[in-house]
C-alpha cells in the first residue's frame, strides 16, 4: 500500500510517500480501507520536531481518517463495506480516566500519527471502539475533518466549564482549524464569538462562520475592543492555541472570575504567568486535549443535524501529500486542509462554506 513515511528530520527529503507493507489486524480490531485524512498542525510538529512525543522512525503521519471496513472479527457490529470515522486516541479502557469515559486522559494513551503508525496510508488498522459508523450518505472530507481539530474545539467550550449562550468567547488565531472550529460551535450554542487573527482573509472566513465580531492582531486593539464589546467587563472565556504572542491579551481580555482554555502553544510555551493578575481576578485556566468518544459522538450527531460543516480550504489527492504538508507549515490556509486517497488527479479548487 501507499502511505506517507517519516523517515528523518535532517531534510525534506526524510519524508516520503512510497510503498510499505499493509498493516497486520490483531484479535479484536478492524482493517479500514482509508478514503479521506485531515491534517493538523501536529503532523508538521512530528515532521520538524517530535520532541516530548515517544516514538520511533520510520513512521506514517497522520491522525484524522474516514474510511470503510474491509475486515473485522466474526460477529463484529461494523460490517464491511461500512463507512467509518477514526477516533485517533487509542487507550486502554482499564484505568481510572477511562473507567470514567475520560479517554483523553487515559494513562497508556498513544494517538495515531505520533507514538504509532498513523494513518496517512491506503490502509490503517484499529480497535472496534475506535471506529464509529457514518451514515452512507455523508461526506468523508468534511467528516475527516471532525476527529482532531473539531472534537479538541467541543472539548474546549463544552467541557469543563460548558460555554452558555449568550456568553462572550474570545476566539485566537481564528485561521487555524480549531479556532474556526471554536467560532462555528460557538454560534451554534448562541454564544457571541469574538475571532482575532493577523490575517484579514482570516477574519473575513471567521465572519461567514459565525465570529460577530473580527480583530486584527497587531492592527486593533484587542484588549479595549472586548472590553467596549462587553461593557467594561472583559470575555467569558478565551479559547487559546497561539501561546506567546497571544497570552498577554488572554489575560487582560477575559473578565474576572472568566475561563481561559489553551489548546496549544505555536508561538512558544513560556509566556509570563503574571500571577498576581491570575490569583487577583480569579481567572480559572485549564487545558484541553482531543475530547471524549461520547463528546465525539454528540459532536458528529451535531454534525449530521447539519449545525454546522466544518470550513475545508483546499482537497489534495493523495500524491500530492506532501504539498499539502507544505502548505499548512506555510500557515497559508483558512481551515481544514483533506487529503483525497481515492482521487489521482490534480489538486481540487479551494472550497468555501456556503
Amino acid at each position: 500500500m501507499r502511505a506517507l513515511v517519516l523517515h528523518h528530520r535532517h531534510g525534506d527529503d526524510g519524508l516520503r510517500l512510497e510503498e510499505v507493507a499493509e498493516p497486520r489486524r490483531p484479535s479484536g480490531w478492524v482493517t479500514v480501507r482509508v478514503w479521506t485524512a485531515a491534517l493538523n498542525r501536529v503532523d508538521v510538529y512530528m515532521r520538524r520536531n517530535g520532541a516530548g512525543i515517544t516514538h520511533r522512525l520510520p513512521m506514517i503521519l497522520g491522525l484524522d481518517a474516514v474510511g470503510e471496513v474491509v475486515e473485522c472479527e466474526a460477529g463484529s457490529a461494523l460490517a464491511p463495506g461500512t463507512p467509518v470515522v477514526l477516533y485517533p486516541a487509542l487507550f486502554c479502557g482499564r484505568c481510572r480516566f477511562c473507567l470514567a469515559g475520560e479517554q483523553p486522559l487515559c494513562l497508556r494513551v498513544r494517538y495515531y500519527g505520533e507514538h504509532r503508525d498513523g494513518v496517512f496510508a491506503e490502509y490503517v488498522s484499529a480497535p472496534e471502539v475506535n471506529l464509529l459508523p457514518l451514515p452512507d450518505d455523508a461526506d468523508p472530507v468534511e467528516a475527516a475533518c471532525l476527529p482532531t481539530a473539531y472534537l479538541t474545539a467541543w472539548r474546549m467550550l463544552f467541557g469543563k466549564r460548558p460555554l452558555g449562550p449568550e456568553e462572550t468567547v474570545l476566539v485566537m488565531g481564528a485561521g487555524g482549524g480549531v479556532s474556526l472550529a471554536a467560532v462555528q460551535l460557538a454560534r451554534m450554542a448562541g454564544a457571541r464569538p469574538i475571532a482575532v487573527s493577523r490575517r484579514p482573509e482570516a477574519l473575513t472566513r471567521a465572519r461567514e462562520v459565525g465570529a460577530e465580531v473580527t480583530l486584527r492582531l497587531g492592527r486593533d486593539d484587542v484588549v479595549a475592543a472586548v472590553l467596549e464589546l462587553t461593557d467594561g467587563l472583559g470575555a467569558d472565556m478565551v479559547v487559546e492555541n497561539v501561546g506567546r504572542v497571544t497570552w498577554p491579551l488572554a489575560l487582560r481580555a477575559v473578565r474576572r472570575g472568566g475561563r481561559i482554555v489553551t489548546c496549544g502553544a505555536t508561538t512558544g510555551g513560556d509566556p509570563p504567568a503574571e500571577l498576581q493578575r491570575v490569583f487577583i481576578r480569579q481567572i480559572e485556566i485549564y487545558g484541553s486535549t482531543l475530547g471524549s468518544l461520547e463528546e465525539f459522538r454528540r459532536l458528529l450527531a451535531a454534525w449530521r443535524r447539519g449545525l454546522f460543516r466544518p470550513v475545508i480550504h483546499r482537497v489534495y489527492p493523495f500524491a500530492e501529500a506532501i504539498r499539502a504538508l507544505d502548505e499548512l507549515e506555510a500557515g497559508r490556509q483558512i481551515g481544514k486542509l483533506v487529503l483525497d486517497l481515492r482521487r489521482r488527479g490534480d489538486l481540487t479548487p479551494d472550497r468555501s462554506l456556503r
